[in-house]
This record gives C-alpha cells, structure tokens and sequence, in this order.
C-alpha cells in the first residue's frame, strides 16, 4: 500500500489542517490494549495510523493501553511490537504505556473535581442501571452535587486503598439529560484491587479509556485521534476531556478524533474474547493456528506484509461498516506470491507409477525452471527414475468426460520429461492400486512427438527413489458461515465453526530440494497451491492459499 497515493476522508481531513495557519507536525498513535494478539482487523487500524503519519512526514506513537489489568500480559506487548515489525512499520523511541500517565491522570481528575466538572459517586452497579434513565428521562444521581472538597476527599481515599471495590466511582458532572448516554455523566475512575503487570500494587483506582484515552493523546502531543466507527458515539466526550484538561491544567494540545469503518471479512471472526476461547478450548492449536485471524496466525500460515497491505490499500477507508470477501485478501496474497515464491513438486496423495521399459538402475536429470514469472530465478535439477509418484487424482480407470490426465491405454506428459502410457494397473488383494505400470516414449524427452500425434494432458511427479516424505496440512476457513456478524438468535459462532478447516495429509512425497526448506520460506507446489514449513510441526508443510483464484478484481 502506497500511502503518498491512495486517498480517503481521513486525508482530506488532514489535508485542510496542514494548510491551516495553527497546524503542527501530524502526530498519531497506535494504541492496542495487550488483552490479546493483532488480528488483521487491528492491522487495518495500526496501517491507517503509521501509513497515515508516513505520508505526511509525520510520526507515529506505539503505546499499549493498559489501564485495564484484568487481562493485561507481557506477552502480548511483545507480540504486539513483532506483528508491527513484520509488517513494516516502526515506532522508534515513541513506545509507551497508559501507565505511564496514571499520575498526571490522576492529578488532572482531581483539578476536574475542583472545578466542579467531577464528583464522587456511590451508586452501586445495580443502582446505576436502574437511574440510568432512557431517552425520555435523564439519569439521576443523589450524589451528583457533593461539595467538591468532600469529593476530593474521598478520592483521594479511594487512591489510598480504604474502601472496598464497588463502593466508589468518580463521575464527571456532564448533562443526565443528554440523549448521548456517553455524556450522562460517565464514570472516570473505578476501585479495582487487582495488580497491574507494570505497576504491580501501586494503584488500586484505575482511569477508564474514555477519560484516559484523550488525556494520553494530549500528554503525548497527538494531533489526530484515528480510531474505528465504534468510537464516534463518544467523540463528544473526548472532546470535553479535551476542553476541560486543556483549560485547567495548563495543557495545549488539541487531538482531533476521527473514526473509520472497522474491517469485517467473511468467515472471520474478529472478536477477541472469541479468539481467546478458541485457543483455551484447544479448538485451535494457539493463537498462531494457521486457521486464525491473528497476525501472528496468518504469519505461520505464509502470509506476507505485502499481500496484507496491498489488500488494505485496494479495501480503502470508509466511513461505513461494510463486509469484505475474504477473497480478496487471498488474490492480493497470490498475486504476491506468484511473482516470488520459487515452484517445486509435492505429491500429497501419490499412487506408484513404475515405467517398465525404463532401466531399473538408470537415473537422469531433468532441468525445470524455479519460477516461470521471473526468469532470473534460474532453473533446477530433478531426478528422474523408473519408479515414480504421481497424484491418486491425476489417475482415471474410468475417466469422466474431458478427463485428461492418466487412464489406461492414453498418453499422457510426465512434466518436463517423457511421455508415458498406462499400460495396465496392479492392484492388492482388496482392490485397491498397488502401483501403474506404464511404457514411456524414450525419445519424447523435452520433445513433441516426432510422428505429430497430439498429448492432452499434463501432469506432475517426483522420483520414489529420491522423494522425501512429509506431512501437509491443508487449510480452509474456519467458519462456514460468510456474515459471522449474522448469527440467528438461537445460535453461536461455535455452531458454524467448519469441522474441515484443517486436513493433514501424511506419507506426501516431495522433490528433494525441499529437505533443506527454511522457515519463512514460501513455495509453489506445482499445480497444488503455496506452501511453507510450518514452523511448530516438523517436517510439514502449510498451504498459505490454492491456485485456484475465482475472485474478480472490482467484483
């Protein structure tokens, strides 16, 4: 994705600021909360924002929102940071923590309190939903006009651990009466005795994002606030943190929050409370199963930053939901690969061919060429000997019209090297192919045949004798339902949930050059799909996607 090129609302927006006469450096942040891993939803999100900077020689903060402890981890700072690598993009020195702010937070929340735009409150969560009101009357709060040095005194206790949780919240005073419940006086700050991974037992009163989200972006100097649609009901409180933080305390900083369309894909599931339950279920293999939407997932699968980027830039910013077809993110994905990965020949299902008129000592080498599309990419050496694998499905007794690949009396080309018949099949005692035995045209090799007479069909092998075997997995999607934001009432994400998502091949014969594969490396198996070695099961092989494509661009 080329972010000087592709425009949207986001940079129209922009546009007019740096032409303003006020206008500063465009500044904006990626702020994941570690609770999990990157999905490619979050990716759409932390593109916008990095590519977003980028184009206007701006810079980008990464800063982990970690005000919320309950789930918070190590582990997924640490994810977070590779995934955001991976695909391209870097933060510099600009990495931080919500944590980092909960001081000055804490100092700001006490001006507001002085200021009489926050109050402590005693509501328990049951009252809460009870005064909450509804379009046609405003909330109510007993407390809401508590002296602001009784407020402040007791939250100040509230920071020095003396009630227990649930007793307390400190609320901003905004309008009950507001037909935006955001704005009916929302809590800021909870009582939560819960240790935090950075900060252990230091605080046991915690911000909530819609007041610490906007005092972080000023802290940090953000000019643009880029966050999805979801976010768009509470954009009037931000702005009011904003006003209030800004007029009090000192601070100069003016973010401006604009929100976007999230990303939705057919049979993807974004939800990461779903996501985290796949994984302890032990549906999925972690949250780098190949099946996943976690970047971490489709990294292990064989996907690459280009694809993802070239499919992010094709999809666009909008200002609406809308779903995309997960086909599109596979066209880019094998667009991409066609151009580098090298071909090789895998035989995942191999049945036996033996050419009888083939010395049974004698073994050659056939040149094929690495990658068709870059001719650069040079040419390879492949064995070639009397016993040979080829696909079960690539094999007829009784073939289906048009069928024209291998069935008994017919020639057929062997890839790159003779022309063979089947000449008859040996079978075991239960019916089933002991091996073809075919005859070949010894002297058709990297040649038609002298007589003129036509061969239809072409098909792939690799020699028995040189043939390493492996395990492949091959991959589909893990939900069978396209809208997964459209499950009837009666039904969960786990009722479409595809039982073939996942199907392991064993005892597949593959070209000897693939022994010395490398993870990370991406390969063509010739007229089956793209592949990598899987990087947790040994010796296997993932397909990253098939060949076969029926998205249409602009479709």
């Amino acid at each position: 994705m080329d972010e000087n090129k592709v425009s949207n609302f986001i940079h129209d927006i922009i546009d007019e600021y740096v032409e303003s006469e006020n206008a500063k450096r465009v500044h904006t942040r990626f702020p994941p909360e570690p609770n999990g891993y990157l999905h490619i939803g979050h990716c759409k999100a932390l593109a916008i924002n990095f590519g977003t900077a980028k184009k206007y020689n701006g810079i980008c903060n990464l800063r982990m929102d970690d005000t919320n402890p309950a789930k918070e981890d190590t582990e997924f700072v640490d994810a977070i940071k590779e995934d955001i690598h991976w695909l391209g993009f870097d933060w510099e020195d600009r990495f931080y923590y919500g944590s980092d702010y909960f001081e000055k937070t804490y100092e700001f929340a006490e001006e507001l309190i002085r200021q009489g735009d926050a109050y402590v409150c005693e509501l328990t969560p049951e009252e809460f939903g009870d005064y909450r009101g509804d379009l046609t009357n405003p909330a109510v709060s007993p407390y809401r006009d508590r002296p602001a040095e009784e407020s402040l005194d007791l939250f100040r206790r509230m920071r020095a651990g003396e009630f227990p949780e649930g007793k307390y919240t400190l609320r901003a005073k905004i309008d009950l009466a507001s037909g935006n419940f955001n704005m009916r006086d929302p809590v800021f700050y909870r009582i939560r005795y819960i240790e935090h991974h950075r900060q252990g037992t230091k605080w046991c009163i915690f911000p909530m994002y819609d007041y610490a989200h906007p005092v972080q972006d000023m802290l940090e100097g953000i000019t643009h606030s880029l966050c999805s649609l979801e976010y768009e009901n509470h954009r009037p409180l931000y702005n009011w943190v904003v006003e209030r933080v800004n007029k009090y305390c000192g601070l100069d900083s003016y973010p401006r929050q604009i929100e976007f369309a999230r990303l939705n894909l057919t049979h993807t599931v974004m939800s990461k409370r779903f996501l985290r339950k796949l994984v302890e279920s032990g549906i999925v293999d972690g949250w780098d199963d190949p099946r996943m939407p976690t970047m971490c997932g489709l990294r292990r699968r064989g996907y690459t930053p280009v694809a993802i980027l070239d499919f992010l830039g094709r999809i666009g910013v909008a200002k609406n939901d809308s779903i995309v077809d997960i086909k599109l993110l596979e066209h880019c994905l094998r667009e991409d690969l066609n151009k580098i990965a090298p071909r090789r020949i895998a035989v995942t299902k191999p049945i036996k061919v033996i050419i009888e008129n083939y010395e049974a000592d004698k073994m050659e080498y056939f040149l094929v060429p690495n990658n068709p599309e870059d001719p650069e990419a040079g040419k390879r050496k492949i064995p070639f000997s009397r016993e040979l694998w080829i696909e079960e499905e690539d094999f007829a007794e009784a073939p289906p019209p048009r069928f024209q690949r291998m069935t008994p009396g017919r020639e057929v080309r062997l890839m790159g090297s003779y022309i063979v018949k089947c000449e008859r099949v040996e079978k075991n005692e239960d019916g089933s192919i002991k091996h073809i035995v075919c005859t070949a045209d010894l002297v058709s090799r990297d040649n038609l045949p002298f007589d003129g007479r036509k061969v239809r069909g072409t098909i792939h092998w690799v020699s028995a004798k040189h043939a390493i075997e492996a395990s492949v997995n091959l991959y589909d999607n893990l939900f069978t339902l396209e809208n997964v934001n459209d499950i009837p009432e009666d039904k969960t994400y786990d009722d479409y949930i595809n039982p073939e998502s996942v199907i392991k091949l064993e005892g597949c014969k593959l070209e000897p050059s693939l022994a010395e594969a490398k993870e990370g490396e991406r390969y063509q198996f010739v007229r089956l799909g793209y592949f990598c070695l899987d990087n947790k099961s040994e010796n296997t092989f993932n397909r990253i996607v098939s060949l076969k494509d029926s998205y249409k661009p602009g479709k």
